[in-house]
């Protein structure tokens, strides 16, 4: 099961909101407990959905819950022009979703170098944003794994949608490495696995420094042979021997090949499983009219993958640690 249609659930989820504190940033330790308590009452089909992709994953890589609540578009405020965003802001339906699914899986993590050490992100578009920035529009996001140079890499990727661009075009590319991984010969496979290649860092996380250089390892292949995880970054990932370039290249076409397009339209959710795959983002126009795209992020770390260690709680802020 890739997409799952929660309109039928509506009025159950409309009262599992009203559960939480109103004013989430306020108390976002206390605003992310009453999400936890809340996610244990969800509808039982969603829950036992959510718990077995938290399981095992899909083939596909990513879970799209359509039809989720949100307010219309002329009860929300304009698209956010800055960030983070301020404390006193009212709950909006989407992060309240984001809130009660997210704590179903895991545990909403801050990473201290991103958006000031928000865990809740205002994605949107920005005149001039960097192009490795999710604030870019008119280019394409390329595919990437999300902070795959990360120690503490999240699980989970979540984009929830409260407004959509303005002509439906923006899409989210997600490339699985279980479709991808039939398309990479055997050679290849072995030459990728365990093999730690240079990885350059996104802008947040080089201190400061404008070019750093590749200071972080990354294996495009890890874990179960037969069943890999994914590392892989078509823009920061960096290798110098010319087998890796080459072995990269091919697991790059096979990556095309199987990308599937996610259009987020308002009341969706997409669930990216940040271990199996790499994900992407076609442009868009904006028109700066206060009603351009907007969707908010998170990101979950569960207890796969050494992602916790012990007593955090969801809400926690995490520091950079390159993988090596």
């Amino acid at each position: 099961m890739t997409v799952i249609d929660c309109s039928e659930y509506s009025a159950h989820l409309l009262g599992l909101t009203t559960r939480l504190p109103q004013i989430p940033r306020k108390d976002l330790y206390g605003f992310l407990d009453a999400a936890g308590e809340a996610a244990a009452d969800l509808p039982e089909d969603l829950g036992a959905a959510l718990d077995d992709f938290n399981a095992g994953g899909n083939h596909a890589g990513y879970l799209l819950l359509r039809g989720l609540p949100v307010e219309r578009d002329d009860d929300l405020p304009d698209t956010p022009t800055s960030t983070p965003a301020p404390v006193d802001r009212p709950l909006q339906r989407m992060e309240a979703m984001l809130g009660i699914v997210g704590r179903r899986l895991g545990l909403h993590t801050g990473y201290r170098e991103l958006r000031s050490g928000s865990v809740y992100h205002d994605v949107y578009p920005s005149p001039g944003a960097h192009h490795l920035s999710s604030e870019t529009s008119e280019t394409l996001l390329e595919f990437h794994t999300e902070m795959a140079y990360h120690v503490l890499q999240p699980n989970y990727v979540m984009l929830a949608c409260s407004r959509a661009d303005h002509e439906r075009k923006a899409a989210t590319l997600v490339s699985s490495i279980r479709r991808a991984l039939p398309l990479i010969p055997d050679e290849v496979r072995s030459h990728l696995y365990e093999r730690p290649m240079p990885c350059c860092v996104d802008v947040a996380f080089r201190g400061g420094v404008e070019d750093p250089g590749a200071i972080a390892d990354v294996r495009p292949f890890y874990g179960d042979p037969q069943d890999p995880l994914l590392g892989y970054d078509r823009e920061l990932l960096a290798p110098r021997e010319p087998a890796d370039v080459e072995a990269v290249s091919v697991l790059s076409k096979a990556l095309d090949e199987v990308s599937e397009s996610v259009r987020l339209t308002p009341g969706d959710m997409v669930i990216i499983d940040n271990f199996r795959t790499t994900h992407a983002r076609t442009p868009f126009s904006p028109r700066w009219d206060g009603k351009d795209r907007w969707l908010h992020r998170v990101y979950i770390r569960t207890d796969r993958g050494g992602q916790l260690s012990g007593g955090e709680r969801a809400g926690d802020v995490v520091d950079f640690a390159p993988r090596r």
